[in-house]
């Protein structure tokens, strides 16, 4: 079961990375694979929780912006359709 973690979790476990406990260790305690952390720390590295909890919210608005893009692009292509069988 993929388990969530927090924006602090995350922040927290780089930071212990950095202040020396190997990341087997982290991994283990937080039960979690090597790639999952090292792909934690190539997106959060050098950020802050507060960082990362605004990052996740504007990935979450540009999702929602390019869905309603995709819809109003179908919605305009319809139209154009409609409009070209009436002339």
């Amino acid at each position: 079961m993929k388990r969530k973690f927090t924006e602090s979790q995350i922040v927290a476990a780089i930071k212990k990375q950095e202040s020396g406990i190997a990341v087997k260790d982290i991994c283990r305690e937080l039960s979690i694979s090597d790639a999952t952390f090292y792909n934690w720390k190539a997106k959060y590295g050098g950020m802050e929780a507060s960082d990362v909890k605004r990052l996740k919210e504007l990935e979450a608005e540009n999702a929602q912006l390019k869905s309603m893009f995709a819809e109003m692009s179908i919605e305009n292509r319809a139209l154009k359709h409609l409009l070209e069988k009436k002339l």
